[in-house]
């Protein structure tokens, strides 16, 4: 019980690991043939031989105002969280924030409250920073990771709550970069083509790595918020949070708004799904 799979949620979003994700968060993708006049010129897949270009946004995909995605967390038979992702747009920025929580007896065992706060511009897709504060057990950091892409830089602050420890970081980036809970809804804007492969940077534990998201199949998944006709994404990568970490694939609906309904992972120590539980739009 140990091996909870909130203990491991940092996979999915977190740098030091979603994501499904995302990686076992995270992420990243391109559409599907119902996404009419984008597909006019479907993107081609990209074979990276170094760090490629972070392509930005469709102008024609538009993001809702603002959108409050819940799941229900499973872990074999049990259900051990809710996961609940906020966005907002903010003038030319969409602001991400995603909370997870531990529940029943998982809970007790190994609480669990973590937030994760992240964002992008939405004209070119570049992350604007990755925030999170974990506490997990007895397990309490707070970390602030920013870009500045006009330096080239990264620059992490990082604190550790119990031990009254603290450490900066700094190293180079891209111009252009995405984060590991960005990723997930960057994603989104992206053409999905079953078959096809498409590789952009992910900023990773001080690294940049390149994230491929291979677009494996169409398929019909049911949740507690609908059934939904969804295209299926696998995150691949050489190095960084997704590589080792087990084998990660996130469905988004077969349709023009390419909505996250489910996540999930199959780790060394069990398997995590990621159910959409509802979603609103005020």
């Amino acid at each position: 019980m140990k091996a909870v799979w909130m203990a491991r949620l940092r996979v999915w979003i977190g740098s030091s690991s979603v994501a499904l994700v995302i990686t076992a968060g995270v992420f990243a993708v391109q559409p599907s043939q119902a996404r009419g006049q984008l597909l006019a010129k479907p993107a081609a897949t990209i074979v990276p031989h170094a760090i490629p270009v972070l392509p930005p946004p469709p102008p024609s995909f538009e993001y809702p105002l603002h959108e409050t995605l819940t799941f229900t967390v499973d872990w074999r038979v049990f259900t051990a969280g809710t996961a609940v992702f906020h966005l907002d747009q903010s003038g030319n920025n969409l602001k991400i924030s995603a909370t997870a929580d531990s529940v029943g007896a998982v809970n007790l065992l190994f609480p669990v409250v973590d937030r994760f706060q992240s964002g992008f511009d939405l004209k070119t897709g570049c992350s604007t920073g990755f925030n999170k504060q974990i506490q997990e057990g007895r397990r309490k950091i707070a970390s602030e990771l920013s870009f500045d892409s006009a330096h080239g830089k990264q620059t992490q602050n990082e604190r550790n709550l119990v031990k009254g420890t603290a450490t900066h970081k700094e190293t180079n980036i891209p111009a252009c970069v995405t984060d590991s809970l960005s990723a997930v809804f960057y994603t989104q804007s992206q053409t999905l083509i079953p078959g096809e492969t498409v590789y952009f940077p992910l900023a990773d534990s001080m690294r940049t790595v390149t994230v491929g998201m291979k677009v494996e199949d169409r398929e019909e998944i049911k949740t507690p918020a609908g059934t939904f006709q969804t295209i299926k994404v696998q995150a691949t990568a050489d190095e960084g949070v997704v590589k080792n970490r087990g084998k990660i694939w996130i469905w988004y609906t077969d349709d023009p708004r390419h909505l996250l309904v489910q996540m999930q992972a199959q780790l060394f120590w069990g398997t995590i799904t990621f159910h959409l539980q509802a979603v609103d739009f005020k």
